[in-house]
């Protein structure tokens, strides 16, 4: 099994996960995120407008999966081919093994 994580704009997170689904992937967590890299970060104005000032960081969110050996070709396929605009920013996929999976519930091993 492995875990497919991906960061990206928080303007592709229903255009993503909505591709992943249509793949019958059906466990997605998703996750606000924030960060930084060599995307620019927005401007933000002050309250009363007179002034502005870069964002800290930008606003990202993370979807993690877990799925088959055998799926992860075409699961990262169809994020890569979703979410890349070729611009800067665009965010990265992290992809890892995952040694046992227990339900909490059942206190059963390997289910997904």
């Amino acid at each position: 099994m492995k875990r497919i994580e991906a960061i990206i704009p928080s303007n592709r997170l229903n255009l993503i996960v909505a591709a992943i689904e249509e793949m019958g992937v059906s466990g997605i967590t998703t996750i606000e995120s924030k960060g930084r890299g060599k995307a620019a970060r927005p401007s933000l104005r002050s309250s009363r407008g007179t002034s502005t000032q870069i964002a800290e960081y930008n606003s990202l969110i993370t979807i993690i999966t877990i799925v088959e050996d055998s799926r992860v070709d075409q699961i990262i396929g169809t994020i890569l081919n979703v979410a890349s605009t070729g611009s800067s920013g665009d965010g990265k996929i992290f992809i890892s093994s995952v040694d046992d999976i227990i339900d909490i519930q059942t206190k059963k091993k390997d289910i997904v």
